[in-house]
């Protein structure tokens, strides 16, 4: 039962991450709570986008929505998940650190 319990729960974070934008977002909020308008400007998206993505990543359990007035401040769901990144992404280019080059290779 554990094994199935943490297969699910690698299978969620990583749906979460299989999109760039998703992923971005995560990396974004790794700093701290930011609003969905300040991260489609610096994503260079639109912001029905970064919603619809902040909507999934939710619902992986991930992020939460912290309101603030008539506003909604998005942060990281626990400060492991940005440990989590940062301990991610330093053992994938520790591995093979031209694996995600901007030359696409097909690799990732």
């Amino acid at each position: 039962m554990q094994t199935l319990m943490q297969r699910d729960a690698l299978a969620r974070f990583g749906y979460a991450l299989s999109d760039a934008t998703r992923a971005l977002i995560l990396l974004r909020l790794r700093d701290g709570g930011r609003y969905p308008s300040d991260l489609a400007d610096e994503m260079e998206v639109s912001r029905q986008i970064v919603s619809n993505h902040l909507a999934c990543l939710r619902g992986c359990g991930l992020v939460v929505a912290v309101p603030e007035g008539r506003r909604s401040r998005y942060e990281l769901a626990d400060v492991r998940i940005a440990h989590a990144l940062n301990d991610l992404v330093g053992l994938v280019l520790a591995v093979d650190p031209v694996c995600c080059s901007s030359s696409d290779d097909g690799c990732c």
